[in-house]
């Protein structure tokens, strides 16, 4: 009986390994881990159509007005997360409408969705964890200008 017992158990531990082998193998195609992320640095429509340059972000909650000069459009996934290397999955990605899920390695997490309204003006919301709390806000993206980027 005791044999049997062990037996068991190196099956099952096998098993479970195995199965942990897949899942990562899985997660690591899948965009869960920095080298997927660079894989998704490929065109994303709406980011793509974002004329570069000055930008005010108009909460709508408390009407705060945030400027950005926006070279390099994919800040806006991680407004919140600005400077640090996440983990990106493009959940949706149309001419008009881009929605990203992104993941910062123990600094926290966001969903980002981004509504092209044309390429001066979009809406943008976006929820998560930042600094070890939960946010959560929607903006509105106007051009006001170049900037020197």
């Amino acid at each position: 009986m005791i044999g049997a017992t062990l037996f068991d158990r190196m099956v099952v531990r096998r098993f479970l390994l195995f199965a942990c082998a897949v899942i990562a193998g899985f997660a690591g195609m899948g965009g869960f881990y920095p080298a997927s992320a660079a894989r998704q640095q490929t065109a994303l429509q709406v980011l793509d159509r974002i004329q570069p340059g000055l930008w005010e972000i108009r909460l709508r909650e408390d009407g705060g007005v945030q400027r950005l000069c926006l070279g390099d459009r994919r800040q806006l996934i991680q407004l919140r997360h600005p400077d640090i290397p996440c983990a990106t999955v493009v959940l949706e990605d149309t001419a008009s409408s881009l929605t990203v899920q992104y993941t910062c390695r123990g600094r926290g997490y966001g969903r980002t969705h981004i509504r092209m309204e044309n390429s001066q003006l979009f809406q943008l919301e976006s929820q998560g964890i930042g600094n070890g709390l939960p946010f959560e806000f929607s903006a509105e993206g106007r051009r006001v200008g170049g900037c020197s980027l």
